[in-house]
């Protein structure tokens, strides 16, 4: 399994950044809206640049005049497995503290580039069935 995080971003527009760790490097996407909990709501997440591993356990403050200056924290963090993936979409199984269950991330074209969909399917959610006390 790999690491995943979700940072929660306050900075001149408040927004989570979901982290995938693939390759030695977190995949990041910006959120600007709080990461579905529930199946049917559907999130834009614009692709940035990769982070070093190390990002994953940053919290804190950015400095003004960085890029990204402001508050980090951390939202949500686990592991999660990859069960499909293609240059135009991820589906990936999540373990986190919030984020659980199977979730989508496919290219949205219409929105530009950079541009994703990020949803959690319906699919039965196994994670409540399998933990332990």
């Amino acid at each position: 399994m790999s690491i995943f995080v979700v940072h929660e971003h306050h900075t001149k527009r408040r927004h989570w950044d979901l982290r995938l760790e693939k390759d030695n490097v977190l995949k990041s996407w910006a959120i600007p809206k709080e990461p579905p909990t529930e199946p049917g709501i559907k999130r834009l997440a614009l692709q940035v640049e990769d982070h070093e591993m190390e990002y994953a356990d940053f919290e804190g403050e950015i400095a003004e005049g960085e890029h990204g200056s402001g508050s980090v924290f951390i939202w949500d963090r686990g592991e999660y497995e990859t069960l499909e993936s293609t240059d135009i979409s991820m589906k990936i199984d999540l373990y986190g503290t919030i984020l659980q269950g199977i979730y989508v991330l496919c290219r949205f074209p219409k929105a530009g580039e950079n541009a994703w969909l990020f949803f959690k399917t319906k699919a039965t959610d196994h994670h409540k069935s399998t933990e332990t006390g």
